[in-house]
């Protein structure tokens, strides 16, 4: 496998993202207090990164999940949650979007998640990410791939929910959107992991809309060549943004299912796609 396939991108740019007035803005008073509420959040952050090793599973879980769900509220989004989150330990798959799906992931379950090794090198970020109990996966080494999936199902096998993006990369999610998605979909490497740990996967499909227009918008998306901090702006001044969270049924593979055909199915629920039959598995 080389490293070109094993990092995808997505043929997302500047025209994907809300043209200047198309989304209605709060004061610059509100997005300063937003602001001064993140990096108030960010130190509550720094304070758990001692606190999250000592805590027993299901303190530590909800934990994360308030300190989730209170980092999406100063940001102003309000988190909306359609359907169920699994009570046993499943593998998530979800859309990736953007940098606020992690907290959107984070305030529905207690799962782990599985991120990109660089990561782990951010400042505060990275090692809030290690306390909680992410898990890494280096893709500039993709010969490391087995072993990574082999982590995935030992956590799966000891009881915990583990949540991965398996597009790989953030692309705006517009419906109609041509070019824009992945190639190659859903990876089916994590997949193989729900397989040999006998546990259920469950699809997850996160999306973004402004409740003051009643649309879908990618005003959240953190594509193309933008920097972090332009997309965090984006978020702070958007007025009324709903982050939606819907879980679909679990789809419950067989032993011998195949990993691509699982994939597939996961990625037809999250995007709403007609499913595939014959794939060796049930809803």
């Amino acid at each position: 496998m080389s490293a070109v396939l094993w990092r995808p991108v997505s043929g997302c740019g500047p025209v994907c993202l809300p043209a200047p007035g198309e989304v209605p803005a709060v004061p610059v008073a509100l997005r300063v207090a937003r602001l001064l509420g993140v990096l108030g959040m960010m130190l509550v952050g720094a304070g758990l990164v001692g606190l999250l090793p000592a805590l027993p599973a299901a303190e530590r879980a909800a934990v994360v999940r308030g300190w989730a769900r209170g980092t999406a509220r100063v940001l102003g989004v309000r988190l909306e949650v359609r359907g169920r989150p699994p009570r046993r330990p499943a593998l998530l798959v979800a859309n990736h979007v953007s940098w606020l799906d992690v907290f959107a992931v984070l305030a529905v379950t207690p799962a782990r998640l599985l991120a990109k090794s660089e990561v782990r090198r951010w400042p505060l970020v990275g090692r809030l990410a290690r306390a909680a109990g992410a898990l890494f996966v280096d893709r500039a080494r993709p010969r490391d791939l087995p072993a990574t999936v082999d982590r995935i199902a030992a956590t799966l096998r000891r009881g915990s929910p583990v949540a991965v993006f398996p597009e790989g990369t953030t692309w705006c999610g517009a419906s109609g959107a041509v070019g824009c998605r992945p190639g190659r979909g859903f990876r089916p490497a994590a997949f193989q992991a729900a397989i040999d740990a006998g546990v259920p996967v469950v699809p997850v499909r996160i999306g973004y809309r402004c409740a003051a227009t009643g649309a879908d918008t990618t005003a959240a998306a953190f594509v193309g060549d933008e920097t972090l901090w332009r997309s965090v702006r984006r978020v702070l001044a958007a007025r009324d943004l709903v982050l939606t969270v819907r879980v679909a049924a679990a789809l419950h593979p067989s032993r011998d299912a195949d990993r691509r055909a699982l994939a597939r199915a996961a990625e037809s629920a999250v995007h709403l796609l007609p499913a595939k039959e014959g794939l060796g598995l049930a809803a």
